[in-house]
């Protein structure tokens, strides 16, 4: 615990301990590797669900392989798709019920880096996880701006953050900053009142 604040992306999965509990809904927007997607299923506990979210075919295997390895899968559901259309997949009965949305920009480590995560697609994305969330759930997300794509990323996330409406949400970004190697930065927002805006039809 010392030192957990020279590793951003395990604070980030620190903080979002304390918004979620077991049986709670949660969305991991960029399975990856799975680490993240198996962090958050311990979380949830046995009645919990987990969706993951990734364009990658290979990303979804490996996290399935990581979940399958640790006994989480059953609790998990992997969508191969892109996180700006996770409102097509997350049912209507559970709209403003998930607590948590976590984003881990950038590309997938070891694999092709051309294929990364853009402010088209996760901007959207971040509207969308807002309306899902319930009220004090939290959104986080970790920015890498050491590639062009990530620093416009990052420039049109804080941008989004600093003018949300500050009757609605609370919005935090930590950076640290006297280190070097564009070290990953963190952007957490929590809903203060509902705001959903669905087609009860569903």
């Amino acid at each position: 615990m010392n030192n957990l604040i020279t590793k951003p992306t395990e604070l980030s999965l620190n903080i979002l301990s304390e918004y979620i509990s077991k049986g709670d809904i949660v969305i991991d927007a960029t399975a990856g590797n799975g680490h993240d997607t198996l962090a958050l299923a311990k979380l949830v506990g046995l009645e919990g669900t987990v969706y993951a979210f990734d364009i990658q075919e290979i990303a979804l295997q490996k996290t399935k392989t990581l979940l399958e390895q640790e006994g989480y899968i059953s609790r998990c559901i992997l969508i191969l798709d892109s996180h700006n259309h996770m409102k097509e997949h997350i049912p209507y009965s559970q709209i403003e019920k998930i607590s948590t949305v976590i984003f881990n920009l950038g590309y997938l480590p070891n694999e092709e880096k051309r294929i990364t995560t853009t402010l088209e697609t996760t901007l959207p994305a971040v509207k969308q996880a807002l309306e899902l969330i319930k009220v004090n759930g939290v959104v986080a997300i970790t920015m890498y701006d050491g590639h062009p794509s990530g620093k416009a990323e990052k420039e049109g996330l804080l941008k989004f953050s600093k003018e949300l409406p500050a009757k609605e949400y609370h919005a935090a970004y930590i950076s640290l900053i006297n280190q070097k190697n564009q070290p990953p930065e963190l952007i957490f927002i929590t809903k203060k009142k509902s705001i959903a805006n669905y087609d009860k039809s569903r």
